[in-house]
């Protein structure tokens, strides 16, 4: 007896809210990343506490207008709405009360057991956005991957990477670029 091909369905973002709103997914954490529902990474003590330290230092950079978002929807596309560890938007928190934001001007990934899937896949997707600056909190290895220039690349998993990757340490400080008169210690992003 022959077997039937598996066929995969894809999602598109107002299908996913709606299901969403509907309580499908209540208190499982499921993310739309490129038509596919992924499930996210568990919230263990040392991932959870680094997202803190993360949203502290980056908090304390920010100048008014900005508004600093963790584990919160972003519409990308019409098939993504990926919840980020923690997004950088213009605003204040009622600008998003009927629209989750668009295109952050930073968006974070704290990563330990997702570290290959943050670099790969939300990389391709956050480049294809065009969101200019990606970090990787980097927690297997106690780094900041800073991910930048979105290029086209057919081979990467949504036809986008980034050309440039910078890995700073403990001793090194960054610049975000969407507020470049702050400068954020690295210490205070790694745990």
């Amino acid at each position: 007896m022959a077997q039937a091909p598996l066929t995969l369905r894809r999602w598109k973002r107002t299908e996913y809210e709606r299901l969403v709103h509907l309580g499908v997914f209540e208190r499982e954490p499921i993310e739309l990343i490129g038509g596919q529902l992924v499930v996210a990474e568990p919230q263990y003590p040392y991932h959870a506490s680094s997202i803190s330290a993360v949203e502290y230092a980056v908090r304390a950079s920010l100048a008014s207008g900005w508004l600093v978002r963790t584990q919160s929807p972003v519409s990308l596309d019409d098939e993504s709405e990926p919840e980020p560890d923690l997004v950088v938007v213009p605003g204040r928190p009622g600008d998003y009360r009927h629209a989750h934001p668009a295109l952050p001007v930073l968006a974070i990934e704290v990563a330990e057991s997702s570290l290959t899937f943050d670099r790969l896949q939300k990389g391709s997707l956050y480049a294809r956005a065009g969101i200019q600056d990606y970090w990787i909190v980097n927690l297997v290895d106690r780094v900041l991957e800073v991910y930048r220039d979105p290029i086209a690349d057919p081979s990467a998993p949504y036809a986008w990477r980034y050309g440039s990757l910078t890995s700073l340490g403990a001793a090194d400080v960054v610049v975000p670029l969407a507020f470049s008169s702050s400068r954020i210690a690295v210490a205070d992003l790694l745990p």
